[in-house]
C-alpha cells in the first residue's frame, strides 16, 4: 500500500474543474533581471550550455558564478565585484500593488495563484523562522510580501498557494555553482536532516499563516527528511489544515496529486492519464528578464492558443509572471495577460469543468475540441469556419452556436 493509498486524498474538485492559475516569480534576481533568452526548456540537449548560458533569470545568483559565462561577465562590467545580496537590499518593491495584479489575474480567467515565497537563492519573502535579517521584512522591500499577497488573493476571490525550494538554498547550503544536470540532481544538492528541518520550520510555518491550496515544490525535498518519514508527516499535517489542498510531483517521493512538466521538459509526464500541470513563462524566464522583447514572448494570441491546447488535452496550464524590482509587470507581460482577459470574457465559460472531447483537432488549421460538462463539444480555432469544418468531418456536428468570433483570440463555437 503507497502512502497515497493510506492518505485517501482526492484531488479537489476545484482543481479538477479549473484548468488555469498563475505562477509568479519575484525576488532579489528582479533587480539584475538578466539572462540570455537561448531556448525553452526541454530544447537544448547540452545542460553544460544550458546552466552556463541559463535563460532563467531567476537563477542569476547561479549563473553568475559561472567562471566564463555572459552572466559573470555582464556582472563585472554592470555590478563590479557586488556580492548577489546587495540586490536584497536594492529590491525596493515600491510600487507593488497586490490587488491590481490579482484583479488582472482574476480578469485573465486564472482561478488560482502560486507566488515563490523562497526560491534557490534562499531569500524568503516573509519573515520565515531561522532566517534572521536575510527575509524581506528585514530587508529591501522591508514586508512580509506572501501576506500581502495571501490578503489580495482573499479579497479578489483567487485560490493562494505557495511555491518553495526545498531542493536548493545557496545560502545556507552553498556548494557552489551548479554546472550540469548530475549536479542539480545529485552532487550539489542539499541532503542532510538539519537543512531538512530547516525546510520543514519554513513550510510549518506558511500553513500556519497563509493556508496554501497548492503547495508546490521545487528540485526535490532533503534526502534525509524523506528517509525519516518527516516529509510524511508534513504532508498529513498539511492535508488536515487545508483540506482542500494539493501537492505537486518533485519532491523525490511516490506521493504527489498531480505531475508537472515545464515548458518542453516532462512532457510523458502529460501522458500518464495522471492529473498533470503545465508551467512556464510568458518568454524563456520565469523572473523579468530584461533581454527578453516580443520575438521570445508570447503574445495574448499564442497565450489564448497554449490556453486551449493544454486544456484540450487534460492538464491545467500554470502561466508565470515575473514582475519587475518595483512591483509593476513589465508592459510586454501587462499586454498579454490583458489582450487575454478580453477573450476570457467570452471563453472562460467555456474552459471551465471541461474534460477532452473524442473529436480531433489539428495544426493545419489549428483547431482543438473539448467537451463541457453538459456534454457538449466546444470547438476553437482561428476562425469560425475551420471549427465547423473540423467538427463536421471528425464528429459529425451541425452548424453550433459561435461563443467568440475570432476577433480577440481563438473563435469558439458550441455544438449541441
Amino acid at each position: 500500500m503507497t502512502l497515497k493509498d493510506t492518505l485517501n486524498h482526492a484531488l479537489p474538485q476545484w482543481y479538477v474543474d479549473e484548468p488555469f492559475g498563475i505562477f509568479m516569480h519575484w525576488g532579489a534576481y528582479s533587480v539584475p533581471a538578466w539572462a540570455e533568452p537561448i531556448g525553452a526548456l526541454g530544447t537544448v540537449d547540452d545542460t553544460g550550455h544550458w546552466f552556463t548560458h541559463n535563460p532563467y533569470a531567476e537563477w542569476y545568483f547561479n549563473t553568475m558564478r559561472i567562471e566564463g559565462s555572459p552572466a559573470a561577465e555582464h556582472h563585472r562590467a554592470t555590478y563590479g565585484d557586488a556580492p548577489y545580496d546587495d540586490f536584497l537590499d536594492a529590491w525596493q518593491a515600491e510600487n507593488f500593488d497586490p490587488d491590481d495584479l490579482m484583479a488582472l489575474f482574476k480578469r485573465a480567467g486564472a482561478a488560482y495563484f502560486v507566488p515563490v515565497t523562497k526560491h534557490h537563492d534562499g531569500i524568503p519573502l516573509w519573515d520565515a523562522p531561522g532566517t534572521g535579517e536575510r527575509n524581506t521584512v528585514r530587508r529591501g522591500p522591508q514586508r512580509d510580501l506572501v501576506g500581502a499577497m495571501k490578503e489580495a488573493c482573499d479579497r479578489q476571490g483567487v485560490r493562494f498557494g505557495v511555491y518553495y525550494s526545498g531542493g536548493l538554498d545557496w545560502h545556507v547550503r552553498d556548494f557552489g555553482a551548479i554546472v550540469d544536470q548530475p549536479g542539480l540532481l545529485d552532487t550539489v544538492r542539499p541532503k542532510d536532516a538539519e537543512y531538512g528541518d530547516y525546510c520543514d520550520a519554513h513550510v510549518c510555518d506558511l500553513i500556519e499563516k497563509y493556508q496554501p491550496q497548492v503547495f508546490w515544490n521545487d528540485i526535490g525535498w532533503p534526502d534525509a527528511s524523506v528517509a525519516s518519514g518527516q516529509l510524511e508527516r508534513l504532508f498529513r499535517d498539511y492535508y488536515a489544515a487545508v483540506p482542500e489542498g494539493l501537492v505537486n510531483d518533485r519532491f523525490n517521493h511516490e506521493h504527489w496529486d498531480y505531475r508537472t512538466s515545464e515548458y518542453e521538459s516532462g512532457r510523458e509526464l502529460e501522458r500518464t492519464g495522471d492529473a498533470w500541470e503545465q508551467c512556464r513563462g510568458l518568454g524563456y524566464s520565469f523572473g523579468y528578464n530584461q533581454v527578453e522583447g516580443d520575438e521570445h514572448t508570447l503574445n495574448a494570441q499564442g497565450l489564448a492558443e497554449l490556453l486551449v491546447d493544454v486544456v484540450s488535452r487534460g492538464g491545467h496550464l500554470l502561466l508565470n509572471v515575473g514582475p519587475k524590482a518595483d512591483g509593476t509587470l513589465p508592459d510586454i507581460q501587462r499586454r498579454a495577460l490583458e489582450g487575454l482577459a478580453d477573450w476570457m470574457a467570452d471563453a472562460r465559460p467555456h474552459l471551465v469543468g471541461t474534460r477532452p472531447a473524442d473529436a480531433s483537432g489539428s495544426d493545419d488549421p489549428w483547431v482543438r475540441f473539448v467537451r463541457s460538462s453538459s456534454g457538449a463539444l466546444v470547438g476553437f480555432g482561428r476562425d469560425v469556419e475551420s471549427v465547423r469544418a473540423a467538427a463536421s468531418a471528425g464528429a459529425g456536428a451541425a452548424v453550433g452556436e459561435v461563443a467568440h468570433d475570432g476577433s480577440l483570440g481563438p473563435a469558439v463555437v458550441v455544438f449541441a
